[in-house]
């Protein structure tokens, strides 16, 4: 990673010149370490309100300082979600996001930002996670991630060795972006007419479908698994398909379904998908994370104005 090192003055208008270009990796990075559209934004609006704060002029390197700043709060963040999350009612979902102006979130790479990714990476602990995300998403290096973690340089090898284990226990194989559009809509369209042969060819035999709705009526609490029952779930209310408008959207750098009734979104359908077919069937119902979504549309186009000042 190329890291800035000239210091910059102190007029507000040089501050948000900065922070506006390296808003987008913010974001990408917060995102990643807390799978919350709604917390990201948080973490870095507190980000902004510190660097309006800050003595810039003593900053050598503005990406290294606000980097390590969202780092350490989005860790932060992240270890109190997780005691939130003990309460969630039903499988937890990271919330999705709208990939269709940035493909990539202001990383480098892709990395990390599928959610099924994102998911199993709720495994790992929020430094393993900051420190994988640094390193496979933002190609920052070893050194800067380990001054980002105030830890050592052989620490950190070790954190993201240790991380790139946890995440390879599971199948990582997936396919490219066409083809996980044909899987998604022959989905859609078999689970629209009732067709269960259809569907169950679409899956593997260990398929697992997840909703997640935080206990709402009428949504599985539980992880659905094997290919008849998660074929059978997709089929079992006609009524959920017939009064639905269903449109694609980008979500998390993959086609996902979004399913509307009388005009009001209330359903983001995602999937993941290798060769052997779709393994895993995520159904976000919760209407905070459906309504983060629909914001984090307009996210890109808002970072190109001046963050919110509420001095």
């Amino acid at each position: 990673m190329h890291v800035e090192t000239s210091p910059m003055g102190n007029s507000l208008d040089q501050a948000v010149s900065v922070f506006v270009e390296l808003r987008p990796r913010l974001f990408g990075i917060a995102y990643r370490v807390l799978g919350s559209a709604a917390e990201a934004e948080d973490v870095v609006q507190e980000v902004w309100l510190r660097w309006q704060k800050t003595d810039r002029p003593t900053v050598i390197s503005p990406v290294a300082f606000l980097s390590s700043a969202t780092t350490r709060l989005a860790i932060n963040v992240a270890q109190s979600a997780r005691v939130r999350r003990e309460t969630y009612i039903g499988p937890w979902l990271p919330e999705p996001i709208d990939t269709s102006t940035d493909p990539e979130v202001g990383a480098q790479r892709a990395e990390a930002l599928e959610l099924a990714l994102l998911l199993v990476m709720e495994r790992l602990n929020p430094t393993e996670r900051a420190a994988y995300v640094l390193r496979e998403a933002f190609d920052y290096s070893y050194a800067e991630i380990a001054e980002i973690l105030q830890l050592s340089l052989v620490n950190v090898r070790k954190i993201v060795s240790r991380a790139r284990r946890h995440l390879s226990a599971e199948p990582r194989e997936t396919v490219d972006t066409a083809e996980h559009r044909r899987l998604l809509d022959a989905f859609v369209s078999a689970a629209q007419t009732g067709n269960v042969a259809s569907l169950e060819a679409l899956l593997t035999p260990a398929a697992v479908s997840l909703s997640d709705g935080n206990g709402m009526r009428g949504v599985a609490r539980v992880p659905v698994l094997g290919r008849a029952r998660v074929a059978n779930l997709a089929t079992a209310y006609p009524r959920f398909w017939r009064e639905a408008d269903v449109r694609s959207v980008q979500a998390n750098g993959r086609t996902g379904a979004m399913i509307s009734r009388d005009g009001r979104p209330t359903t983001i359908l995602t999937m993941a998908a290798s060769r052997a077919g779709i393994h895993k069937v995520m159904w976000v119902f919760n209407p905070s994370k459906i309504a983060a979504f629909l914001d984090s549309r307009s996210r890109s186009t808002s970072a190109l104005g001046a963050p919110r000042d509420v001095s």
